[in-house]
């Protein structure tokens, strides 16, 4: 079988891009973005237990006790800077590790890090925190307003490097969840992940053709839809040689819908008084983005979010075991001259940050005292949203909404949609039965 065209609507890259990917090429980064993260998160732990905690900036206002003028104080603004050079100067050598352009990449950094302290700012105001919003929410606005209305500059996009500070952020957030809760709730995530991945990846395909969606396209839309969003879909691209103007596309489609269903899925659970474990094992099998599981399970409390981010944890387990099983059935479908893959396929497609969170949770967890435990959670957190909120500000830099709609008549958008709604129903149904105590006790998750 041939490979199907790529749509108009996917445009050809000009000679400027070009350039850049052959640049891109000849300077490989020094470690891939995985173990890179790792390094940053670690760096950022270790510098916190040896001594590095600056004050945390406050960030609740709107009453008489902590008016607005209150953000801005000498106080506050020394605070926020403090903790900028904590977080920033390892992002900074990571990139570098990267291969960024440090002299562009460096302005860009602080611009997002000023734009993430807006949006904590935002979600600070106490009529924000009423209604649920949470940072990643207004980071997100603020991203998507700035690329709508101005001409991002070369020095910014350099920085907005979305899946860099989520697996950053989420080795940090290791350092705050016990690893008993992993193991406590740990097969149980991996059954769910499991027919969930299966089940719903053979749905979203079948519907993806029938609403003739080229075969490249279909695969990247399915693994998003089914196993974790913006890495699964990067994995695929790799498993089977995609085009990286379809990747592009599937990465702002998840994120663009995981902002109205991080807002809703909550919700819902809270107004039909939704058991927390079971609530964050739904939003954890079913939002696409690592750091919308987080904000969402935010939301739930301790219990919700800690059981989102073990499910959403099991589902990123499988990306390696995917990647391969897509290799090979790529091949097979296409039939070209490659009949199989080697395990080190499996070895580069999993996602490193996944040993990150759990060295850290181990750390945590069994090696350290709970004084140092307790003493630098607060501080570890605040690195989690700094992270987090630079990279919903870098996904709306990065995401365009029209193209969305009108891209190959908005068929790859209409069978997303229709897959993730087929997903959100069928995954609540297995939540309620694994983590409900029907089929199972109810896990011990705190």
């Amino acid at each position: 079988m041939s490979q199907t065209a790529v749509p108009q609507a996917f445009p050809q890259a000009t000679p400027d891009t070009q350039d850049q990917t052959a640049q891109a090429r000849q300077l490989p980064p020094l470690i891939n973005e995985d173990w890179t993260a790792v390094i940053v998160g670690a760096a950022l732990i270790a510098m916190v237990l040896v001594g590095v905690r600056p004050a945390t900036p406050r960030f609740a206002w709107g009453t008489e006790q902590a008016p607005a003028s209150a953000l801005v104080a000498a106080d506050n603004l020394a605070r926020s800077a403090q903790v900028g050079l904590l977080v920033l100067a390892p992002l900074v050598l990571g990139a570098a590790v990267l291969r960024a352009r440090v002299p562009a990449f460096l302005p860009g950094v602080l611009a997002l890090f000023a734009l993430a302290w807006v949006a904590q700012a935002m979600a600070g105001y106490v009529g924000a925190a009423g209604l649920g919003l949470e940072y990643v929410i207004f980071a997100l606005a603020i991203g998507l307003a700035v690329n709508h209305t101005l001409a991002i500059p070369a020095w910014l996009r350099e920085a907005a490097r979305t899946e860099f500070y989520i697996k950053t952020g989420l080795v940090v957030l290791g350092a705050t969840i016990l690893f008993d809760e992993i193991v406590g709730a740990g097969m149980l995530g991996i059954l769910q992940a499991l027919v969930v991945v299966l089940s719903v990846w053979a749905f979203s395909f079948w519907l993806a053709k029938r609403m003739r969606v080229d075969d490249e396209l279909a695969t990247m839309l399915a693994s998003a839809v089914s196993i974790c969003g913006v890495s699964a879909a990067i994995a695929t691209c790799g498993a089977i040689q995609g085009d990286r103007r379809k990747l592009s596309y599937v990465t702002s489609l998840v994120l663009v819908v995981a902002m109205p269903m991080m807002v809703l899925m909550p919700w819902v659970s809270r107004a039909f008084e939704m058991s927390p474990v079971v609530s964050g094992a739904w939003l954890g099998g079913t939002l696409d983005t690592s750091a919308a599981v987080v904000a969402a399970g935010e939301q739930l409390g301790d219990a919700g979010r800690n059981a989102a981010v073990v499910v959403k944890l099991s589902q990123n387990a499988l990306i390696g075991v995917a990647a391969f099983l897509l290799t090979v059935w790529w091949a097979m479908r296409q039939r070209t001259e490659r009949h199989g893959a080697s395990l080190g396929l499996i070895r580069e497609r999993f996602p490193k940050f996944v040993f990150g969170f759990l060295l850290a949770s181990a750390l945590f967890s069994f090696a350290l005292p709970e004084a140092s435990v307790a003493a630098t959670r607060g501080l570890i957190n605040t690195l989690r949203t700094v992270l987090f909120a630079m990279a919903f500000v870098s996904i709306g830099l990065e995401t365009s909404l029209g193209s969305l709609v009108t891209t190959d008549g908005g068929r790859p958008a209409l069978a997303f949609l229709g897959a993730q709604a087929v997903n959100v129903v069928w995954t609540l149904l297995l939540a309620y039965l694994i983590f409900g105590g029907v089929i199972f006790p109810v896990p011990d998750i705190k």
